[in-house]
């Protein structure tokens, strides 16, 4: 029994604990930030068939493009501006935490959200403005159609910010773990650059023809 437990005590001293386990939250490598990868290469993927479409439509069009003419920008230029300024709040919320600075994650979550949600209500009011319908024409289908599936991604951006949010307040984000604040400021910067696209092609292309 004695030269058993001796065994059992050499090979338990053999074992070799690793400093840190593999995916770690701190870890660029973990499943976590190739998750959100994955996650963004798809939806682009599925905004570009969106857009394709549109443009496909506009090219191949009999008429003028939108048969009805060109949306209104009174409300989307101020929206825009609103939309990457929350991505410039979102980047400094990450700077904060990579800093040790836990308030100016919080205040900077805190502004992206305002930021974001006044973007939809904002939207909202827009498309009453709008003299034409999803049921107008092809134009007035897709206009609906990649601006409101845009809108959606917005709200789940949001989403991730109040679950962000509420893990800065318990403490559970240090400057060595915080890979869900960078999985959510690389979706919020994506959802930005995707609007900037949005804008250009829906919204400021027909009212420079």
């Amino acid at each position: 029994m004695a030269v058993a437990g001796a065994g059992i005590g050499c090979a338990m001293s053999a074992v070799v604990v690793p400093e840190r386990l593999p995916g770690a939250p701190a870890d660029r490598q973990s499943i976590g930030a190739w998750g959100m990868m994955l996650f963004i290469a798809t939806e682009a993927a599925f905004f570009c068939q969106l857009l394709f479409s549109y443009f496909y439509l506009a090219s191949i069009a009999p008429g003028a493009w939108p048969p009805d003419g060109a949306p209104q920008l009174g409300l989307v230029l101020p929206n825009t501006g609103l939309l990457l300024l929350s991505s410039g709040t979102m980047w400094w919320a990450e700077r904060g935490i990579r800093q040790g600075k836990a308030w100016q994650l919080r205040s900077g979550l805190l502004f992206t959200f305002i930021l974001g949600a006044m973007f939809l209500g904002i939207q909202v009011v827009e498309y009453r403005h709008q003299h034409f319908t999803p049921a107008s024409h092809a134009y007035g289908s897709l206009f609906f159609t990649i601006t409101g599936i845009h809108g959606l991604h917005v709200a789940l951006g949001l989403v991730m910010n109040l679950y962000v949010q509420l893990l800065a307040w318990r403490r559970h984000v240090t400057p060595a773990r915080h890979l869900a604040v960078s999985n959510v400021a690389w979706y919020w910067h994506f959802v930005d650059l995707v609007w900037i696209v949005v804008f250009t092609g829906l919204y400021l292309a027909p009212n420079l023809r």
